[in-house]
């Protein structure tokens, strides 16, 4: 049996940037009969500071998210980034000492939303509608992290009304990766150029993807070059369909 009681990690640009997300992801869980908790002393789960080679200051953080996930029967995240810091480097992080086998247990027991929905829940048919087009973008850490690709699609496509196009190279970077933008803002800015181009030549009205850095990345740039097409994290669209939160027209602009 799939878990049915669930603990929110809600990551920290969420938290901070947009909790809309996070209410989605409540929302489309409880749709499907999951019951969500949300451990208020989670923390950071310690990527930024991993990622910048402090080990011991990453290792401090994430003994936070060890000791406030503890108990929890499944985590389910809308962030194919921070799962991948939960899941791939946890163990590694911990690896020879007492927390150990704390974090090999959280890191089995942690997911991404939609491989949640899909892989342990085994929704296939989201049900409900949207009127749009819409075109996907593929986090780096979701994709090569995770192996999350079809998931996300998946549920797009059986929702009735959206059309979902490919763009050119979903499978790139966007140019965000985290301190990579603030250290090299010159190359992170011609990425996400990029990936807007390929955004706009789909004639997309939105462009949906399952991570808020990824996000908040090319909102900026879409916001800067004027494009057509509308920015969305994946959780908000899929709630949206279901007809959990208020959607806002879907045709962009002209």
């Amino acid at each position: 049996m799939p878990p049915r009681r669930v603990s929110l990690f809600v990551t920290c640009l969420v938290d901070l940037l947009y909790p809309e997300v996070g209410e989605a992801t409540v929302a489309l869980l409880e749709s499907f009969d999951v019951k969500v908790d949300f451990p208020a002393a989670q923390t950071c789960c310690g990527q930024p500071a991993f990622n910048s080679g402090f080990p011991e200051d990453a290792k401090r953080v994430a003994r936070s998210l060890l000791d406030a996930m503890e108990g929890s029967e499944a985590v389910v995240s809308p962030s194919g980034s921070c799962t991948a810091m939960v899941r791939s480097y946890y163990p590694h992080l911990f690896e020879g000492t007492p927390d150990e086998r704390r974090a090999e247990d959280l890191a089995s027991r942690t997911f991404e939303l939609t491989e949640f929905v899909v892989n342990e829940l085994g929704v296939t048919e989201l049900g409900g509608s949207w009127e749009g087009r819409v075109t996907y973008h593929d986090s780096c850490h979701g994709l090569r992290e995770l192996g999350l690709a079809g998931q996300g699609r998946g549920l797009l496509s059986s929702v009735e009304g959206l059309e979902l196009v490919e763009m050119a190279h979903p499978e790139l970077c966007c140019g965000f990766g985290g301190a990579f933008s603030l250290r090299m803002p010159a190359v992170a800015t011609a990425m996400a150029d990029d990936k807007v181009a390929q955004t706009e030549a789909t004639g997309a009205d939105v462009m949906v993807t399952g991570d808020s850095g990824c996000l908040m990345h090319l909102a900026g740039r879409m916001s800067r070059t004027n494009a057509r097409t509308r920015p969305m994290h994946l959780a908000t669209l899929l709630a949206q369909a279901r007809g959990l939160l208020p959607a806002a027209p879907a045709k962009a602009s002209q």
